[in-house]
């Protein structure tokens, strides 16, 4: 079946978002179809100013609105300990938890050979920089644990290392209220490399 020229070039774009097939994408695109005028205009409005308005932190690469990030201004926050994580919902994910009071840096990716992106393709060199103009005492390392997420880790504790920097690495295992039944090798691995003393 074929769909008016317009609704057509609608479902192309929802099929551009992630997780999004042919099938969910005219599911949205008639949604969209049967909303009020003002809020698709709204909602047209706030994709616009969202790509126009929102930036990277020039200190962490974090997504901001303001230059540099509330999160590097914030005067109250430990300097000495910086979070390297892979992309800025990782931030958000860990600010969620409000356990961390230190600093972050957003590489904006993992180095992964088989896609052809390589250290210089992510966002390391501002974090050498970084550790070296800021007082830090600790560097953890929070990328996925993945392939390209260790790889990540050990080229950049590699680099690192030599500086004589605490560097640590988050814990992996066994997620609370998971059972040992139903965990892969590599995670009950991690979590028995990963266990402490009661």
């Amino acid at each position: 079946m074929y769909y008016p020229e317009p609704i057509t070039k609608l479902i192309d774009s929802f099929t551009k978002l992630p997780g999004i097939g042919p099938k969910t994408a005219a599911r949205l695109a008639f949604f969209v179809l049967e909303m009020k005028e003002d809020d698709v205009l709204d909602f047209a409005k706030s994709l616009v100013n969202a790509k126009r308005e929102l930036t990277h932190c020039t200190v962490c690469g974090h997504i901001t609105d303001q230059d540099p990030c509330s999160i590097c201004s914030d005067q109250s926050r430990d300097n000495s300990v910086i979070c390297v994580v892979q992309d800025p919902k990782d931030v958000i994910a860990m600010e969620k938890m409000k356990d961390f009071q230190g600093k972050y840096h957003v590489l904006h990716g993992t180095i992964s050979p088989m896609e052809g992106i390589g250290p210089e393709d992510i966002n390391v060199s501002t974090l050498i920089e970084r550790l070296k103009d800021e007082k830090v005492e600790e560097l953890i390392l929070a990328t996925n644990p993945n392939v390209e997420g260790e790889a990540t880790a050990m080229y950049i504790s590699r680099l690192v290392k030599p500086s004589g920097l605490r560097l640590t690495r988050i814990a992996h295992g066994l997620p609370v209220g998971g059972d040992l039944e139903y965990a892969d090798e590599v995670t009950l691995s991690k979590a028995l490399e990963g266990r402490r003393d009661l």
